[in-house]
This record gives C-alpha cells, structure tokens and sequence, in this order.
C-alpha cells in the first residue's frame, strides 16, 4: 500500500519540556498526524475522537489510511512514513524491533476484559449438533482458522488448548482473513475459530455457527490490539503526540460510557454505533448491538503482563526471529500525560 512520505523538521525537542508545557490546543495551523487503522470494532476510539472533534479540539487533523493487517503498518512507521498506528501486538512487532525499526506501544486499543470477549471461540455448528464437537478435545485434527502465523489468535488458541491438556499442533492450521473466515464457516472448509466482532455475531445470526466462549473465560485480560506510535513521531514531534493521546483518551472514555453488561448498550451507545456504522460501511447497525465489543481500559494503560505471556507463545511456537524484552517495547509516557490533563476516568451516571 502506498503511503506518500511526510518530512520531518530537523533536530529532536527536548521531552522534558513538554510535559506542563504543552497548552490543551496548539494554535496556528492544525498538525497533521498519520493514522493507520485496520477497519475493525477496536478502531473505535480513534473514529470517536474524528468525529466528535476531540482531534480538532487538540489542533490536529487526522489522515486515516486502512491496512489489512497491523503487521502491514510496522515498516511505513519505522521509515516515518506513518506517525500512528493500531492493532494487534503480534510476532512480526517483536521481530521489527529485533531488527532494530523504531516503534513503541503506547496504549491500549482491546483488551479481553471481563464480560468483554470480543474474539470468541466459535465451531461450525453442525459439528455441536451432530454430537462430533462436545469438548474442546474433540478439536484434534479439525481444522481450526487464523488470520496469520504469530498473531494474538495463535497465543488465544494456544491457551485454550493447553488448558484443556492439548498442544497447539493438535489442531489443524488454517490461515484465512476475519471475513473469508466467516465464509468458511458456511461452506465447512474450516471447523472452527476465533473470529473477531462483528463478524462472530454474523456467523451466529446467520445459523452456521455457535459460540462455544468468549476469549474472556478461556484468556482473560489478553492485549489483543494497541495503539503505536513511530520512534520519529515521537521524537520530532512530542507536543503532538501529547495533544493526540489527549483526544485519544478523551475518546475511551466516550466509548467506555457507550459499554454497559457486555453490550453496547450504555448513556453513549447509540452516538458511538452511528459513528461505527458511518464510517465502517455497517449495513446493519443492529448487530453492534448484538455483538460483544471490544473491552478498552478507559485510561489506556496497557497490559504489559499479557504482552509478555502471548511473547513467550511466540517464542515456544518458534515464530520469532530473536530475543526481546517485552517492556522495552512499551512507552505509556504519553498516557500519563493524557490522563494528568484529563483526570481519571470516572462512569457515567
């Protein structure tokens, strides 16, 4: 995908100076930040704070570009060609900073939070109906879907069979997209998943699926997707990159106070699924209303925990290229300072 190159003002600024200093909005002309989002449920917050004017209010225009993968966004922000990015902390982001390319972990964007499984465990269901599938080690040898090698689904699939006293290869490897997953499903080419929302609801609601558990029950708390920003980005530009986590943390706490009993269906819920279905191309709003939405920790913070457990995954599985400390790869300076402007999340009433 091309991205057109942005340049960069010579010299870094001092991040000291930046903490107090930076007033809520800059003025003059608005700053550009480059955004990539993968078009799913956990971008919610970035399209929260677009078009609720949180990123205007911060003096700041956003240029969204759409990648099918998180993995596809990791070289165009090492290179700079992109300041932001959001999705999934998987292998190939470990593999990018063995290699040296310059990126952090700055906040959280999908979390598995209690009630919140929003990447459920999914069997095709004729395979519960006709008695083939009852437990999950009636999954040996079926074929179970993935989007990629050393994504989050691997660490999930792999803490759900070891649970159940199974190994990961006990199972049959089936890489497909999240909606050519779905298609499978129907036509039975794969057995069985874990889908991301919404497309798990429309498996469900279309009658070839059942939902056998939320990732939640078999691996609660998993870091499922994170906001990134590029090393030159934060460098080059610290007072923006204050500004942007300023909007975006305002804007988890328009999408926490759209969450109520695993729905969507709290004081914001019908402003955040027009948002959704706007700008998402949903046909039908009606299933954000039905699916189980992504769990976002409302200050941010990232679960480095999480991180670290899915990396030793990845590294049993043998999908990393070298050794990396996990902690190293997380920079939540700028969370601390959104929320130091903002103050703590509090529900609303």
């Amino acid at each position: 995908m091309k991205i057109s190159r942005r340049s960069f003002s010579s010299g870094l600024i001092a991040a000291a100076a930046l903490v107090d200093a930076v007033p809520a909005r800059a003025a003059g002309a608005p700053d550009a930040v480059s955004v990539g989002a993968v078009n799913s449920i956990s971008d919610a917050p970035f399209l929260i704070a677009d078009k609720k004017g949180f990123f205007t209010e911060q003096n700041i225009k956003v240029d969204f570009t759409t990648f099918a993968s998180a993995a596809l966004m990791v070289q165009p922000l090492a290179s700079g060609q992109l300041d932001v990015g959001g999705g999934a902390p998987s292998a190939g982001l470990y593999n990018a900073l063995v290699r040296g390319l310059g990126l952090k972990i700055v906040a959280d964007r999908g979390t598995a939070t209690k009630g919140y499984g929003y990447s459920p465990f999914l069997v095709r269901k004729e395979l519960v109906t006709s008695g083939k599938y009852k437990t999950v080690k009636d999954l040996k040898g079926m074929k179970f879907a993935e989007p990629a090698k050393g994504t989050t689904i691997m660490a999930e699939l792999d803490a759900m069979l070891t649970k159940n006293g199974m190994k990961y290869d006990d199972v049959e490897h089936v890489f497909l997209a999240f909606p050519d997953q779905v298609a499978a499903l129907k036509t039975g080419a794969i057995d069985a998943t874990m889908v991301l929302e919404p497309w798990a609801t429309l498996a469900e609601r279309d009658g070839y699926a059942k939902r056998i558990a939320g990732d939640d029950e078999f691996y609660p708390n998993q870091e499922l997707a994170v906001v990134l920003y590029a090393d030159t980005f934060a460098e080059k530009k610290p007072d923006v990159a204050k500004r942007f986590m300023i909007a975006y943390v305002k804007a988890l706490h328009f999408y926490n106070d759209a969450l109520k009993d695993g729905r969507m269906a709290g004081k914001n819920a019908t402003e955040v699924i027009d948002i959704l279905s706007d700008v998402q191309k949903i046909k039908d709003p009606s299933v954000l209303r039905e699916m189980t939405p992504a769990g976002i920790d409302p200050n941010g913070r990232v679960n480095v925990k999480s991180l670290e457990q899915d990396y030793a995954v990845y590294k049993k599985l043998g999908v990393l290229t070298g050794d990396y400390e996990v902690a190293k790869a997380v920079d939540m300076r700028w969370v601390d300072m959104a929320n130091k402007a903002l103050g703590k999340y509090k529900p609303a009433r």
